[in-house]
Formats: structure tokens, C-alpha cells, sequence
């Protein structure tokens, strides 16, 4: 076995909460009269609630906003986002997705997630993929969100394996650099395939498992 471990970032790996999250932040935008686009939504790919405000409000022209203001924001947004996640089933996992994930495990590897989304477990959750996992690395867990590799080498730490050990598949840039700062190999999905840093690029998800067979 060329690993012993898979982590999975969360959104656009696994399941897709790109459009949630878009909606979300598009109605706070719209209520400080910031322009808010879904390419402004592909910067805040991989990076933490806290750090997408910093760059939503990078168009605010209004009055100065307060660290309790940019508080109530950022809860407000969340609940927006919850809400519509509730709405999430175990249709929005793919079936390809679900028997690859069953594939790794029957061949013997251990399974994370490594997200900074701190709704991680309610996804999942909703989706009915928590079984599915032997650790959850996620937001709750973590100061530092990616590029810092923190939320994968807490994954690694749950798993008891040792980080050079481990795969990380992920969809963006970001995600991709705190794969490498952790001394992890990444496989790309998605976005992440266009950079050409991932040590592989998946056109399909099933893909996975002969890579980690080799």
C-alpha cells in the first residue's frame, strides 16, 4: 500500500455546498451594499467563515464595522447557511463517491475528513456519510484554517498515522498548499487540477483507489 490514509476536504470533494454557501454570503453582501459575484465566491475556497468576511468586506465603502458587528455577520450568515443545508440528503453524495469511500475501506486504508467548515458534522450528518469516516479533523478543531496545514495534521494525529503516510484529495489551491506544508501528497478534483501542483489530478473520483493502490 503506497498509503495508509485518505483525507478528504469536505465541500466539492465529497459533497457540493458551493451554491449554500454563495447564497448566504450574497445576501449579507446585498445588505452592505457590496457587490458580490460567484467568481468573488471562488476566492473564499478552502479559507475560514472568518477570513471570507475579511474578503467580502474588502469592497465595503460603508461606515467602520466593529469585531462585535463582523460577529453578529458572521452568525448571521451561518444560520442562513444551516438553514438551507437542511435541506441536504444522501442524494447529494454521488453514488460513485459512496462506493469508492466503501472500496479504501475494505482494502484495508482509514478514512478522514480534514475541512475547516465548522458544519462539517451536521453535513455529513445530513448526508449520512459519518459512519463512513474513522476521524473528522474540522473547524470546531483547528486556529488556523488553510493554507496552514493544521487541519490536516490534526486528521493525521486521529488517525494515528504518520502525515508522510497520508493522501489528501482536494478541490482548491488552498487546500492543496496545507496538503504539502502537512508533507502530505495530494490528489486534485475540480479546480484544484488546473494549478498542475497536486502530485495527481482526478478527472473521476473513482480514480482514487488505483492511485492509492499504485
Amino acid at each position: 500500500m503506497q498509503y495508509k490514509a485518505v483525507i478528504f476536504d469536505l465541500d466539492g470533494v465529497l459533497v457540493f455546498t458551493d451554491k449554500y454557501h454563495y447564497l448566504a454570503w450574497k445576501k449579507l453582501a446585498d445588505k452592505l451594499g457590496i457587490e458580490f459575484t460567484e467568481k468573488d465566491n471562488d476566492r473564499l475556497r478552502g479559507v475560514s467563515r472568518e477570513e471570507s468576511l475579511n474578503i467580502i468586506l474588502e469592497k465595503y465603502r460603508g461606515e467602520p464595522i466593529s469585531p462585535e458587528q463582523k460577529k453578529e455577520y458572521l452568525e448571521e450568515k451561518n444560520d442562513i447557511y444551516r438553514k438551507s443545508l437542511g435541506e441536504m440528503t444522501r442524494d447529494d453524495v454521488a453514488k460513485e463517491v459512496r462506493e469508492t469511500l466503501k472500496k479504501l475501506r475494505d482494502a484495508g486504508y482509514k478514512l478522514a475528513i480534514g475541512s475547516s467548515s465548522k458544519n462539517t458534522a451536521y453535513i455529513l450528518e445530513r448526508t449520512e456519510l459519518t459512519d463512513a469516516f474513522d476521524a473528522v479533523s474540522d473547524g470546531t478543531m483547528i486556529t488556523r484554517s488553510k493554507p496552514d496545514p493544521e487541519v490536516f495534521l490534526k486528521a493525521a494525529e486521529l488517525l494515528s498515522e504518520n502525515p508522510s503516510d497520508c493522501l489528501v484529495v482536494e478541490d482548491a489551491d488552498a487546500g492543496v498548499t496545507a496538503a504539502h506544508a502537512a508533507g502530505m501528497d495530494v490528489a486534485a478534483i475540480g479546480t484544484a487540477t488546473t494549478s498542475g501542483r497536486a502530485d495527481y489530478n482526478l478527472d473521476k473520483f473513482e480514480e482514487l483507489y488505483d492511485i492509492c493502490e499504485g
